[in-house]
């Protein structure tokens, strides 16, 4: 199955970052989170992916023309110009990369696609986080209940710990990052059938995924929602990108490869 990957916004939270490049490729472990994401979805199979590119897409392409070369071991004859490549570490990815325009919303980048994508079902998820979703289960989740679009919605822990205190105000113990109380939120990694695009209008551009189309798909009864209880982290600050290095040198929950 095709997945589409949201890769051109500016990425302005994490500007320390994303003024030298494009969000999708500040790293993890010395690996771009666009490569991670990547990783994820080809552990359960899917190889093929659709890259919106958008800021600065020309260092995603780049990244991909010579990913080849870059993982690999190399003899270069510098009076020939020949090249013997000895050993290679490339992955089974078939990457599609589209430039879809730099001031371009989210629904119009998804539009501008569909021709790479055809009369059949796609993922698609934004190119700034990672988790341990069942991808099989939520394909089966998705085929099982028919509607045209499926939405992982995660609880995203808070960003301060909590502080547990007695009657007087003695502290008890910390709570780091306890789940926010019920509040679901949109998490990214959805499932959808062609149809989607029915939904895409013309005016695409000028619109987010998040709002008029998936709004629109919600009040006709064809957005459905896979819970996902386990680890899930965007990549919104820089905060989030030490934490996220942090845990990749320890124990990285969404490293299932």
């Amino acid at each position: 199955m095709k997945v589409v990957l949201f890769a051109g916004g500016k990425g302005t939270r994490i500007s320390e970052e994303s003024h030298l490049r494009p969000k999708p490729m500040i790293e993890i472990g010395g690996k771009p989170i666009l490569w991670h994401i990547m990783k994820m979805y080809e552990s359960y199979g899917h190889k093929e992916f659709i890259v919106c590119l958008g800021y600065k897409g020309y260092m995603i392409k780049e990244y991909f023309l010579n990913y080849y070369f870059h993982n690999a071991d190399v003899t270069v004859d510098l009076e020939s110009n020949q090249i013997k490549v000895h050993k290679n570490k490339s992955e089974s990815f078939t990457v599609t990369l589209v430039d879809t325009g730099l001031e371009t919303m989210t629904a119009g980048r998804l539009k501008q696609v569909q021709p790479y994508i055809g009369d059949e079902e796609f993922m698609l998820t934004y190119g700034d986080g990672v988790c341990d979703i069942n991808m099989d289960e939520e394909l089966k989740f998705h085929r099982a209940h028919g509607k045209i679009c499926t939405m992982a919605i995660v609880q995203p822990g808070s960003r301060f710990g909590v502080i547990e205190l007695d009657n007087k105000n003695v502290v008890q113990k910390f709570v780091e990052k306890p789940k926010e109380d019920g509040a679901w939120i949109n998490g990214g990694f959805f499932i959808m059938k062609p149809e989607v695009f029915n939904y895409l209008h013309e005016d695409a551009d000028a619109i987010m995924w998040e709002r008029q189309p998936l709004e629109d798909l919600a009040k006709e009864g064809e957005l459905v929602s896979f819970k996902h209880n386990g680890f899930w982290k965007c990549m919104d600050t820089l905060r989030d990108n030490h934490d996220l290095n942090d845990l990749w040198e320890g124990t990285p929950k969404w490293k299932n490869w």
